[in-house]
């Protein structure tokens, strides 16, 4: 009798998890963004959140957890309980390039957050002032190269993705560039419309109205294939740098531990949410592409860029400690 006790109260909790996630979600969800209110990422959040709401049967709450390049909110929700209640929106620098800035990070990227769903990409954008001599890429390296260390390139800050796109672009291409970090991209890029810089790497989203004014001239796109945002626009790829690539992502994080049913069902919701046309239509507005990848996926593509910014990271000598 004993035995049979026993035996049925493992089969009990062995079903539990099971049966959670048949349930989930019976109660509001939060999305937790590691960046300020009212950036690119955010707006994605809320987009996101919104249409995959509607597919869950229950609210999503966007929650903005700035501080440490992302740290602190990625840090919040890995050590979330793990019912999928709790997710986290984030982009490459959060979970690939952060380990290798910090000495001592809180948690381990790759171990206490899984994928869930892949939302948008959106490549950086190779700019220069325009009155640069150089009217497309190969004419900016033998420029660069004709001049070592009289050329400057600004970006949001040391460790930042800009910072490591221009470092990478300067180890392939074996330039010297002097780097100029400022607060933010926002500062650099009025630096550079102004001459005080010669070029930048930053986010399309940021810089698409300034190259659209004239303000500054676009060279190339960092993504393997053009924008749609500026299909007129060749990849570094493709302009004379074959292998380049440095764009980025925003995707779907859980907590590590999150039954695999629960997974399943959030990233069907997230997936079929960003297919709607009115949320394509939002993202592309703000420079980014509608993006979808099986779980599995993104953890391989994370692994991969994770080794590929590690290398950039130890080259340019960057730390954020």
């Amino acid at each position: 009798m004993r035995i049979a006790r026993l035996l049925a109260a493992a089969c009990i909790a062995l079903a539990a998890p099971w049966a959670a996630a048949q349930d989930f979600p019976s109660r509001p969800l939060r999305l937790v963004v590691p960046f300020p209110a009212g950036g690119a990422t955010d707006v994605i959040a809320r987009v996101a959140a919104e249409r995959a709401a509607r597919r869950l049967g229950q609210p999503m709450v966007v929650e903005n957890r700035p501080g440490a390049g992302g740290t602190i909110g990625a840090d919040s929700v890995a050590k979330a309980a793990p019912d999928g209640y709790t997710l986290l929106l984030t982009t490459p620098g959060v979970v690939a390039i952060n380990p290798h800035l910090y000495a001592k990070m809180p948690y381990d990227a790759q171990k206490d957050l899984v994928p869930v769903a892949l939302l948008v990409r959106v490549p950086n954008l190779l700019v220069v002032h325009p009155a640069v001599p150089a009217k497309d890429v190969r004419e900016l390296i033998a420029l660069l190269r004709a001049n070592p260390g009289r050329h400057t390139f600004g970006s949001a800050g040391n460790g930042t993705t800009i910072h490591l796109a221009g470092e990478l672009f300067k180890s392939m291409t074996n330039t010297f560039v002097v780097h100029i970090p400022y607060r933010g991209s926002a500062p650099a890029v009025t630096d550079l419309i102004a001459g005080s810089l010669t070029m930048m790497f930053d986010g399309l989203p940021s810089v698409l109205p300034h190259v659209r004014a004239g303000r500054l001239r676009a060279l190339a796109v960092t993504s393997r294939e053009r924008s749609a945002a500026l299909p007129e626009v060749p990849s570094l790829h493709e302009a004379g740098l074959p292998g380049y690539e440095a764009a980025s992502w925003g995707a779907v994080f859980a907590p590590a531990g999150v039954a695999p049913a629960t997974v399943t069902r959030l990233a069907r919701a997230f997936d079929e949410g960003m297919r709607d046309a009115e949320a394509r239509e939002r993202v592309a507005a703000q420079g980014f592409d509608a993006a979808s990848m099986a779980p599995e996926a993104i953890a391989a593509m994370v692994r991969a860029e994770y080794a590929k910014w590690g290398a950039v990271v130890r080259r340019s000598g960057a730390r954020l400690d």
